[in-house]
């Protein structure tokens, strides 16, 4: 089967049900291209965060981070520009200084609405989003990190500083309270979905935190969907550095007790050495492709050019991680239907 064009495109509505687990900024770059593919698009959203501008609303109001969520809701509007100009605005002087627009206005919903996930529907029924988005768990839930020599930090905000103070790798990492209850919309969705995606974005903060929620790596072991991890492209100063790809995999599947997809897209695009040599000031690389460890995992690797540099930094492309997406899931999707062995 050819890889340049999924065959569905253009009948988005026709698309598979993809869910795609995840937060920060790699979660919403890649649901810009994978709503060119398909209109059945669930976002499941970590809920962990509690830096930033989301920090701030989540001590003053009690609310949960709105950050991550705001980001994946812009990814799937479709409203005017302006709006999106508007909900994207982050206010520069005064008390509001730092803080987006999007971000209070989903804290005022959140005010008039019976939970978060309700006040989610709301802003997202305002943007016309392709799909949905679906905060994890509605529980007011923080990280704990405990490192190689078991020093431990609680809040996923704190964690960067305090791996670069113990100068070790991460040993694990908690949801406090443990397992937090599953949002039912969410298994519902892992239930029924075609095609799951894990990442990209931060190994430690966005993507295993929704691993810790309960129910949801109980739905990803029973589901016959084709599961897909998109591994980032560089490795990240502050959780994951000198981490190959085998130890992003690794990683996972250690926090999840079991091994919960089959398939690993990674960047095959050279990334320029200029690039490399700024990202190397702060012990940030390319994630090598050990092919032969990632297969001891159990997990098949497919590399693809889905890196784009701008402004001076790497990126996936959005548009190219869709298409590659949606062509493995044209193949080996099709294989899974067909009930093949593979």
């Amino acid at each position: 089967m050819g890889m340049d064009r999924p065959a569905f495109r253009g009948q988005r509505g026709m698309g598979p049900k993809v869910v795609a687990l995840g937060g920060g900024t790699g979660l919403s770059t890649m649901l810009r291209g994978l709503k060119q593919y398909t209109e059945n698009i669930t976002a499941i959203v970590t809920m962990a965060d509690d830096g930033g501008g989301s920090g701030v609303l989540r001590q003053d109001l009690g609310m949960p981070p709105p950050g991550d969520i705001r980001n994946c809701l812009l990814a799937l509007s479709n409203t005017e520009p302006v709006m999106s100009e508007l909900l994207g605005y982050r206010f520069t002087e005064g008390i509001l200084k730092g803080q987006s627009f999007g971000n209070l206005f989903l804290a005022a919903l959140n005010e008039i609405s019976p939970s978060f996930d309700v006040a989610v529907r709301r802003m997202s029924e305002v943007l016309a989003i392709t799909g949905r988005v679906l905060p994890v768990t509605n529980e007011d839930v923080y990280l704990e990190a405990e490192f190689e020599n078991y020093t431990k930090v609680v809040g996923e905000s704190k964690i960067f500083q305090c791996k670069k103070e113990q100068g070790c790798r991460i040993r694990r990492i908690r949801m406090l309270p443990e397992h937090p209850k599953a949002l039912p919309e969410s298994l519902k969705a892992i239930r029924e979905a075609d095609l799951i995606l894990l990442g990209p974005g931060s190994l430690y903060t966005s993507i295993i935190p929704n691993l810790l929620v309960s129910g949801i790596v109980e739905e990803l072991m029973v589901s016959d969907a084709l599961k897909l991890y998109i591994c980032n492209v560089m490795t990240q100063e502050g959780e994951t550095e000198g981490y190959s790809a085998a130890d992003h995999i690794q990683a996972i599947f250690r926090h999840a007790d079991d091994k919960i997809f089959d398939y690993c897209l990674i960047n095959s695009r050279r990334i320029p050495k200029e690039i490399c040599e700024r990202y190397a000031v702060e012990g940030a690389a390319p994630i090598v492709c050990d092919r032969g460890a990632c297969e001891k995992l159990g997990v098949q690797m497919i590399e693809k050019p889905v890196s784009v540099v701008s402004e001076g930094k790497v990126k996936h492309d959005p548009l190219a991680l869709g298409r590659e997406i949606f062509s493995i899931y044209s193949e080996f999707g099709a294989m899974r239907i067909a009930g093949e062995d593979f």
